[in-house]
């Protein structure tokens, strides 16, 4: 096992005004933002973003605002789901690393889309939420989100919200910190 490194993903998924899912789609992963944190050197690398096109559900404008995937962008640049996993495996050897996100949300996600496709997850049992490591470190009565949570560190979100590997950039800051 790797100590020294740990894998920062964050998810973006197909999703729906209210949180109010259509009958007949269910929520599919369709960009997967990841980095690598260097526990030695501190420094954050390899920050991408895959996309990754819905097999179940259709990206929607309430999404495309949100997100900023756009259809037209996973026809040009999205990736089966399962040719995102192997990609993972090939640029990240995930399986020797902890891995992270901000929140549940992520670990369960990255499960259930791999179940649902009977194919293994790329990542293995040594998950470590970043929310619930900040919540504890400060000593936080209750969760806060991401944005909140770099306010509390005073540092400034750098990216787009709700780009997933914006997004795993800023979690990856944040348990940079507080692991120092």
């Amino acid at each position: 096992m790797n100590t020294n490194e740990i894998l920062i993903i964050d998810l973006e998924a197909t999703c729906w005004e209210n949180d109010r899912i259509p009958i007949g789609q269910n929520v599919d992963i369709i960009e997967i933002g990841i980095c690598r944190l260097n526990l030695k050197s501190k420094t954050i690398s390899q920050k991408q973003s895959i996309y990754v096109i819905p097999e179940r559900s259709e990206i929607n404008d309430f999404c495309t605002k949100l997100t900023g995937i756009t259809p037209e962008l996973i026809e040009e640049k999205g990736i089966y789901f399962e040719e995102a996993c192997e990609k993972i495996i090939e640029e990240y050897n995930p399986g020797t690393l902890t891995w992270a996100g901000f929140g549940n949300f992520d670990k369960e996600q990255i499960f259930e889309q791999c179940d649902w496709l009977g194919i293994e997850n790329p990542f293995d049992g040594n998950y470590l939420n970043i929310m619930e490591e900040f919540r504890g470190h400060f000593r936080l009565h209750k969760m806060i989100g991401l944005r909140r949570a770099l306010d509390h560190l005073n540092m400034n979100f750098e990216g787009n919200h709700h780009s997933g590997s914006d997004d795993a950039y800023n979690a990856a800051k944040i348990l940079r910190k507080i692991l120092e």
